[in-house]
């Protein structure tokens, strides 16, 4: 038994595709299936039901596999080691992050942390929360950056900062006189929410404290999965909707009329680092800690914890 095996077989799991999992181990094909092969020999189990498709790991497969994930991880620390020796901070860093917080956060931190750190690789991929966990899971991502809490006790959570709703309301809207609002003055049938599956939704549902499907009219039905379109939808159509503070920070004067606060105290959100509980490249997160927390208004790097909107 070795560690190309063992790296092998939790690739075959990751992907469930052989020939998939040979590339990403640049590999080929019939390389990674004799080596399987050798492997099941060696054990005398089969680790793979290959009648099925995609292909899917026994019974017995899956606990070898839990077990060789936890070996690679622990192999790989005497290459974190070597690293923490060393002065400068290198090797690839795989982000996921939600697209609630991308297009806002991602630009306030990035130019600088890779100032700081050029022989840092940053890979970033926008993805929903889900997508983000699984993929931490799989070890194809090395941190995630998204709205807490989960509850998974697989997942490591560290707290970056809380962030403020604010409401995006159409100045010939009734609320639009108003500075501050109150959640329950919310209508939701005067409401523009994301899609299903964005965590965001939930959040503005639970600022609502009741559920719905969103603003409706009688000549529009518009489904959206982007910030963005519902506030261009606002501005040209009618009602409201609700906002991430880090997304109106840049917005001209003129559109930031239709911004208004609620009133204290503000629902938030915790936005975090979220890692495998057996995470690695410690310093290379630490350091992308500092670097957000560093980069971010100090109104919000300093508020404390009042009000944190569960994302359930």
């Amino acid at each position: 038994m070795t560690l190309v095996q063992l790296e092998y077989l939790v690739a075959v799991d990751t992907h469930r595709h052989f020939a998939t999992a040979a590339e990403h181990c640049f590999v080929t094909q019939p390389t990674l299936s004799m080596q399987l092969q050798k492997l099941e020999e060696e054990l005398g189990v089969q680790l793979f039901d290959r009648s099925r498709v995609p292909v899917r790991p026994t019974e017995i497969g899956k606990e070898i596999i839990l077990q060789a994930r936890t070996i690679i991880a622990e192999s790989k620390k005497i290459q974190e080691i070597v690293q923490g020796q060393k002065q400068e901070l290198s090797g690839e860093l795989k982000i996921g992050v939600i697209p609630t917080l991308a297009p806002y956060l991602i630009p306030l931190f990035i130019t600088g942390f890779l100032q700081k750190h050029p022989n840092v690789h940053v890979v970033v991929q926008e993805l929903l929360t889900n997508e983000i966990v699984e993929k931490l899971k799989h070890e194809l991502l090395d941190v995630g950056l998204l709205v807490t809490p989960l509850e998974d006790k697989s997942i490591k959570e560290l707290p970056l900062f809380y962030e403020a709703f604010v409401t995006y309301i159409n100045p010939n809207h009734p609320l639009a006189k108003q500075k501050s609002i109150k959640p329950e003055q919310l209508d939701m049938d005067e409401l523009w929410v994301l899609n299903e599956g964005h965590c965001f939704r939930s959040q503005v549902l639970n600022i609502c404290n009741r559920g719905g499907s969103g603003a409706q009219n009688s000549n529009l039905d518009y489904k959206s999965g982007s910030l963005e379109t519902l506030k261009r939808i606002v501005e040209t159509q009618h009602g409201l909707t609700l906002l991430p503070e880090l997304s109106v920070l840049e917005m001209p004067e003129s559109k930031r009329e239709l911004v208004h606060t609620f009133q204290e105290p503000q629902p938030l959100r915790e936005v975090s680092l979220v890692v495998h509980r057996s995470f690695l490249k410690k310093k290379l997160i630490a350091a992308l800690q500092q670097e957000i927390v560093a980069a971010l208004p100090a109104e919000i790097r300093n508020r404390e914890k009042e009000q944190v909107v569960s994302v359930r």
